[in-house]
């Protein structure tokens, strides 16, 4: 019988994906000398909010996801990052292999409302792993209390968001208020959107800090309904093990 043990050693971005990539390293390592001849694994991550501190900025920010501080110990719940499944080539003993996990920057999703808050400092991450093991002659499941702890710098998930998306954000509006800012933009003959929402900004007195952001604006600024999300549905998770039976 496989005794497989799964350990993650470390995570950076990857550079070259077509939407914002982060790259887990797993260490899967066969304790009982059976000769693997393949391993499919699925690996559901959950951002464990509630094993950090935070500073009194972070603080404010999150209220939008957990209210006031004096309410965290009944609202920080778990954070659904991503669902992946990788094959895992033949090994004997051990070997190593990168998880690619898709990463969303939309503030309408709780893990980008998250990181987006974080000012630095590390994010603790549960790795929950299910799947099937191929060795010769026989066919294994991975046991359901496969699971390791890992950590997820802040500054690593900012850099690979500033690899796609350099200094910026993205907002998901309706359809309405898009045909709105557009109208907007042309009567004032506004060059980018990010002009236009600066030019709301100053009539209400609320100018931003200029941070040197895109030059263009177009794909940056405003939405067209469909947010630069990847990956599925990271809302937030329930951080019971009753929920692990559809992700597995």
């Amino acid at each position: 019988m496989a005794d497989l043990v799964v350990a993650c050693s470390g995570v950076r971005p990857e550079p070259c994906a077509a939407a914002p990539t982060l790259l887990f390293r797993l260490c899967v390592e066969e304790r009982s000398g059976l000769d693997v001849r393949a391993v499919a694994l699925r690996c559901q991550l959950r951002v464990q909010p509630h094993r950090r501190v935070y500073s009194r900025l972070e603080q404010a920010r999150l209220a939008v996801l957990f209210g006031t501080p004096d309410r965290w110990a009944a609202t920080q719940r778990p954070l659904q990052l991503a669902t992946v499944t990788v094959m895992v080539p033949g090994f004997r003993g051990s070997t190593e292999i990168d998880v690619p996990v898709p990463c969303s920057y939309d503030l309408e999703v709780s893990c980008g409302q998250y990181f987006h808050a974080l000012e630095g400092g590390q994010v603790p991450v549960l790795m929950l792993f299910s799947g099937t093991v191929f060795s010769a002659g026989q066919v294994e499941m991975v046991p359901w209390d496969q699971e390791c702890a890992t950590e997820l710098p802040a500054a690593v998930w900012r850099e690979v968001m500033d690899l796609y998306f350099p200094g910026s954000g993205w907002l998901r509006l309706r359809r309405e208020t898009l045909d709105a800012l557009q109208k907007f933009k042309h009567e004032r003959q506004l060059t980018t959107w990010e002009e236009t929402v600066k030019t709301l900004l100053d009539r209400v007195g609320t100018s931003p800090v200029d941070g040197g952001g895109s030059e263009d604006g177009e794909g940056q600024g405003a939405g067209d309904g469909r947010g630069p999300g990847a990956g599925e549905d990271q809302g937030d998770g329930d951080g019971t093990r009753g929920s692990r039976g559809e992700g597995r």
